[in-house]
């Protein structure tokens, strides 16, 4: 969860620095030459600035995805131990149930002592 909040606060980070920049250029007190000069100059750093972005989302996919596979393998060794005591208890309970006698046990006749 962490990593996708830290992703999104980089792209945020980067959008919120291009409109920035692009409100302070349009803004600022230039001639129009120079205005148009900076721009060109701006222009020709997107590129850098796009692959700067995707280096970064790459990198946070990348994180995403290794703690995804390490949630995943611990869920599937718990998996396994949770099968493997359920399949031993299993063969414990047949084995005592083997081991008792399935029938009523047999109660000793009552002793009559008076009769004797």
């Amino acid at each position: 969860m962490s990593n996708n909040r830290s992703g999104a606060f980089l792209g945020g980070l980067l959008v919120g620095t291009a409109i920035g920049t692009l409100t302070g250029i349009l803004l600022a007190p230039r001639a129009g030459r120079e205005t148009r000069q900076f721009l060109k100059k701006s222009a020709d750093a997107l590129p850098e600035l796009a692959e700067d972005l995707s280096s970064s989302v790459q990198l946070q996919a990348d994180r995403l995805s290794e703690s995804a596979l390490r949630n995943w393998d611990g869920t599937l060794v718990r998996l396994r131990d949770a099968i493997a005591a359920g399949f031993e208890a299993s063969q414990e309970h047949q084995a005592l149930e083997t081991a008792e006698p399935k029938h009523a046990p047999e109660l000793d006749p009552p002793v009559h002592d008076h009769l004797l």
